[in-house]
């Protein structure tokens, strides 16, 4: 009997303990973005793509150029001169896949090393409100996680956010 009675009140702990709560919310995402330093980040990655771009293209140029050269030559070929000029093709093809999806992996790991820092700096910022204004959670809005708010129990922290990250 003693542990229906806890478990009642376990129960009803976060009833009563909503009528004094107070939360807040806000989009993480427009937060993240309105850090100073995402911009500069953003400035860096697009270099960075920029480039490994401009290397895929040359590579393909080169590629191209040398399978134009094939086709014009093939019938002149002789039987192994056509099967090495393929086989280079091959290989030169392989190598311009693995490079291309290299050249994905080592973005996606600048993009995560370039945003580290300020997802750092935002769980930071979030933790001082948090702290400051009583919140007992901070809730993310982005992807409808969050259809209603009664404003009365919480509150939009979008441009404290914004002020404490400058």
């Amino acid at each position: 009997m003693r542990k229906y009675g806890l478990l009642l009140l376990l129960a009803a702990l976060p009833l009563l303990a909503s009528a004094q709560m107070k939360f807040g919310y806000l989009s993480y995402e427009e937060a993240f973005k309105s850090l100073p330093e995402y911009a500069l980040a953003q400035a860096n990655l697009a270099d960075l793509k920029a480039k490994y771009d401009a290397e895929m293209k040359r590579v393909e140029d080169e590629f191209n150029r040398k399978y134009e050269e094939f086709l014009d030559g093939q019938s002149d070929f002789a039987p192994t001169i056509l099967q090495k000029r393929q086989t280079e093709l091959q290989e030169l093809l392989k190598k311009n896949v693995a490079f291309k999806a290299e050249s994905a992996k080592l973005l996606q790991q600048a993009e995560k090393e370039a945003y580290a820092p300020l997802r750092e700096k935002l769980s930071r910022v979030l933790s001082q409100i948090g702290t400051d204004h009583g919140y007992a959670f901070i809730l993310n809005t982005d992807g409808d996680a969050l259809p209603f708010v009664n404003p009365e129990m919480g509150e939009d922290i979008s441009e404290l956010v914004k002020e404490a990250s400058r």
